[in-house]
């Protein structure tokens, strides 16, 4: 590939961001002397030190992302997270020391929120997590704010990444992409239309769901487990939530689900997200360019995609 953004280029854009949250935060009246990245994958967040304010500035994202539709759902992403705090829900909040809007500034859209001590000694525990996701979507349920069906799969995202992998061998293979194009035949009717998803799945109820795998997107704080990361909160079914974790997570999310007053993963449906899911993941290849560690973190996945039914078996 000669596409490949090289270390120099990552490097810069990483620069770039840190310049723009600092500049912003010191413009929203923030005290910024030892700004700190703390993480730098598809965003770059960075401790606003001495401040306790973390910015989130969105480095990687598909060309049909702009600054507007970014802008609408941080707006949204906000608006969860101050609900739930206000509630007790354990969430990494909006900083209270800026207003809770996204902030644009240097081609970047950004969010702020409060900086919080990591428990660093912390082992990841995804079966808890998966538990207490349905502890998430319980206190979910009385959202009054307006999200949109299943934004977090996408559609555009995936329609269009699937063109601009045509011809591109070195990411996929011919056969897998025409299985892509093949399953989204089948599913994105149903991911594009709320109508279209109640018909083909009568009776399950449709919820705000975090969207973006609550259980990987547990922080882990010195004072106690917070929910974080509600980029692509949406209307769904729970299952969103569990796309591709497998039995043993599933069953441990049915488990907290019982627990709170809440149905179980419907089999089917679960198999529909985790199709839905699998072509999310086709499309991210589109993103390996700006990110070219992205192609081992995906390889697992695609690898075991054609072991997957074909399009979730919907198409029977």
């Amino acid at each position: 590939m000669t596409d490949l953004a090289t270390p120099q280029q990552l490097a810069d854009r990483t620069a770039s961001a840190v310049e723009a949250a600092v500049a912003a935060g010191r413009e929203l009246g923030l005290t910024v002397t030892d700004a700190r990245v703390l993480h730098d994958v598809f965003s770059v967040v960075v401790h606003l030190a001495p401040s306790p304010v973390v910015a989130r500035v969105p480095t990687v994202l598909p060309e049909s992302t702009d600054l507007v539709s970014l802008a609408r759902r941080q707006r949204d992403e906000l608006a969860v997270t101050r609900w739930l705090a206000d509630r007790g829900t354990p969430v990494v909040p909006p900083s209270p020391l800026v207003p809770a809007e996204p902030v644009q500034r240097d081609g970047f859209s950004m969010t702020f929120w409060e900086f919080l001590e990591e428990d660093r000694d912390a082992e990841p525990d995804y079966a808890r997590n998966a538990e207490l996701t349905a502890e998430l979507h319980a206190a979910l349920r009385e959202y009054p704010g307006e999200l949109a069906f299943l934004s977090a799969a996408e559609p555009h995202y995936v329609e269009i990444g699937l063109d601009r992998l045509e011809g591109r061998t070195d990411l996929i293979a011919p056969s897998l992409l025409d299985r892509a194009r093949r399953e989204w035949e089948v599913l994105g009717p149903l991911v594009r239309s709320r109508a279209a998803f109640e018909e083909a799945f009568p009776g399950v109820e449709l919820r705000p769901v975090h969207g973006d795998c609550p259980p990987a997107n547990i922080f882990q704080g010195v004072d106690g487990h917070r929910f974080a990361d509600f980029e692509l909160i949406t209307l769904g079914p729970a299952e969103w939530d569990l796309a591709s974790l497998g039995a043993e997570l599933g069953a441990a999310y049915d488990r907290g689900a019982e627990r709170n007053g809440l149905r179980p993963l419907d089999p089917r449906v679960q198999r529909f997200v985790d199709a839905v899911g699998m072509l999310r993941v086709v499309a991210t290849l589109t993103l390996v360019p700006q990110l070219p560690v992205l192609a081992d973190y995906l390889k697992p996945a695609l690898e075991q995609w054609p072991a997957m039914p074909f399009a979730g078996g919907l198409d029977d």
